[in-house]
């Protein structure tokens, strides 16, 4: 009777398998009392764990917000413009991203990218200016840290600079200060408006006086085009500080800030120390100079496209 029940039901065949137990052979089943074969390797519960790891994450996928820390999807940062949809915190962006967020897809055409910056004094600090530079110029595959040229927002004409902080922190040099000069001329020359997104740590020290004189160079060039009744748009995005702050940045006929952008001359904790006290909450914050009158509108990086092309249509450019 049993043998019969037997024949009914018989045992199905393993599936062969690489993973097949060592010592049975694929395709027949193991008895329970079956030696292995002599001389074959027996499995671990190492080899049963190896098999169910997962492959790796693709790097960059998921990022940390500095300012919340929650963890976001990176796509979903860069569609909302690198702002964090958690806290609203503004993320540093490029130069060639700050064009390609501000200017109509296709119409931003840059210009003087020939020129490069010259170690003119030999300057040496941690290590030679001019390996500086080359290291600098590989890392962000730009000969300086600003972006000039023209192209078009929400149909209006404007020539459009923006400094790039992956560049030795945007600092400001003789290349930065000749191209924005070019682009002011530009805009005196043709009555193009003239927009201009500061994100820089100052005049850069390696070029000593010559980055000074580019804070009086761009300050003049800015001069004539207000005699030409040209209009002149500063952008102030973090951080904004130093030399760039003491000239061009705050000599705009309108002056826009992304919120909580960090802007002065002198950090915060130099004050500090200096008039040995404790400074306000939001001290050199755009949200505090909005209050003391030093900006004119903090403005939200979603809506600077919609607020740019306002303020041209109000001015008749």
């Amino acid at each position: 009777m049993a043998k019969a029940q037997a024949d009914q039901n018989p045992v199905p065949d393993a599936p062969d398998s690489p993973d097949a137990p060592t010592g049975t052979p694929a395709g027949s089943a193991a008895s329970p009392n079956s030696a292995p074969t002599p001389g074959a390797s027996k499995r671990t519960w190492q080899d049963v764990l190896d098999m169910g790891k997962r492959s790796d994450m693709p790097e960059g996928l998921w990022m940390p917000c500095p300012e919340c820390k929650a963890m976001l999807y990176t796509k979903n940062v860069e569609r909302n413009l690198w702002v964090c949809p958690e806290c609203n915190h503004h993320l540093r962006v490029g130069a060639d991203q700050r064009c390609e967020q501000l200017c109509d897809t296709g119409s931003f055409e840059a210009m003087w990218e020939n020129l490069c910056p010259v170690d003119t004094l030999e300057f040496v600090d941690l290590k030679p200016y001019k390996d500086r530079i080359k290291s600098e110029q590989a890392k962000t595959k730009r000969n300086d840290a600003l972006i000039a040229g023209k192209g078009f927002i929400k149909g209006r004409r404007v020539v459009l600079a923006c400094m790039d902080n992956r560049f030795m922190m945007g600092s400001m040099g003789v290349v930065v200060g000749e191209k924005l000069t070019r682009a002011i001329e530009l805009g005196t020359e043709k009555n193009w408006p003239v927009i201009v997104v500061s994100c820089s740590g100052g005049a850069r020290m390696q070029e000593s006086t010559m980055s000074l004189m580019q804070m009086s160079k761009t300050s003049a060039a800015l001069a004539r085009l207000d005699d030409a009744g040209g209009l002149f748009i500063s952008v102030l995005t973090d951080p904004t500080t130093g030399g760039v702050t003491a000239s061009f940045a705050m000599l705009g006929d309108v002056i826009l800030a992304e919120p909580r952008a960090l802007i002065g001359f002198a950090g915060p904790r130099v004050i500090a120390n200096t008039v040995r006290q404790e400074l306000p909450e939001g001290f050199q914050r755009s949200e505090h100079l909005l209050a003391k009158g030093f900006i004119d509108r903090v403005v939200h990086r979603n809506d600077l496209r919609s607020e740019i092309s306002r303020i041209i249509d109000y001015a008749g450019k």
